[in-house]
């Protein structure tokens, strides 16, 4: 059996181990694999493990010995799932991994946005407090979140983690899509989340029926003291639009660990704003998520290798 790893860096930079993939067969092991590279390397794969390398028809199609495609995400679309299918080949995934990693970074977010612990640590590093006329003083005002309003669109397993985090700093939780059974949270239309929320926090999953869908049209119903904050898939916002109303200043600011398009295209719209933070799609990346992913993935390919496919999207 050989397993072919296109892209292990971004899961496995050298704080985790490979070893236990060995039981399986043997290993070769890419650090990262441009598109036109993706035939020669899996070609002769018995299992395609992948996490954003894209593995289309044609690299399908070429890996005549192909029994499975393991994605190292919970996203897949960057594997021809259909290809696949039409192949019988299963595509598994892993679902859930970051639950506790993603609802964290929201509020690493949601807090810079409210203390800028980091702008203001960068204003002492620069002198400007030994040079202060005051004892104490910070860069922007400081925004407590007791009796503020979270916005969460869509209340999956990291939305409700958001929101219990939420809850815990006494603010009042609103969610549109999904389902919540606690007692803090209210179901409302996408409508009333925009106009009444202090924050809205994107957790659903990207469909060809929201792609864009926070607009100007939703954006204009915000408060003008009012985040977004963007932890899920760039592509939910109409980049364009949300640089019009950062730079218009009509909305406080927004946070985002995602974009259209990663890396980034130099002129982004959204890169550089003052009101606009910006994190390298990392909120997943924890050793301990990232460790589960890897724990998961070898489950996945022992319980096909048994017969037993799991999280199998295809």
């Amino acid at each position: 059996m050989k397993i072919v790893i296109t892209d292990g860096y971004t899961l496995n930079p050298g704080d985790l181990n490979w070893d236990p993939f060995k039981e399986f067969g043997t290993i070769q092991n890419h650090q990262r694999t441009l598109p036109v590279e993706a035939i020669a390397r899996c070609f002769d794969a018995d299992i395609i493990v992948t996490n954003k390398t894209i593995i289309d028809a044609n690299v399908i199609e070429a890996a005549s010995h192909l029994k499975m495609i393991a994605v190292t995400a919970t996203g897949y679309n960057n594997v021809d799932t259909l290809a696949a299918k039409n192949k019988k080949v299963p595509v598994c995934n892993v679902p859930g991994y970051g639950t506790h990693s993603v609802a964290q970074h929201v509020f690493a977010l949601l807090l810079e946005l409210c203390n800028h612990v980091g702008r203001n640590a960068a204003s002492v590093a620069k002198g400007e407090w030994a040079s202060a006329t005051d004892w104490s003083y910070s860069v922007d005002p400081i925004i407590e979140l007791n009796e503020k309003t979270l916005g969460i669109i869509g209340m999956g397993k990291i939305g409700r983690q958001v929101a219990g985090i939420a809850h815990a700093f006494g603010m009042q939780v609103l969610y549109h899509g999904g389902h919540s059974n606690e007692p803090y949270c209210k179901e409302v239309s996408l409508y009333e989340l925009f106009m009444q929320g202090d924050f809205i926090s994107l957790h659903c999953p990207l469909t060809a029926n929201n792609a864009g869908f926070v607009n100007k049209e939703l954006l204009g119903l915000m408060k003008p003291t009012a985040y977004l904050l963007n932890t899920a898939r760039g592509a939910l916002i109409n980049e364009k639009e949300l640089a019009q109303v950062l730079y218009q200043k009509t909305i406080a600011g927004a946070a985002l660990d995602v974009l259209s398009m990663e890396p980034p295209e130099k002129g982004n719209p959204l890169t550089g704003l003052s009101n606009c933070i910006i994190t390298p799609h990392n909120a997943w990346m924890s050793a301990a998520a990232r460790q589960r992913v890897m724990d998961i993935t070898v489950e996945n390919i022992r319980a096909f290798l048994k017969g037993l496919p799991q999280n199998v999207v295809n």
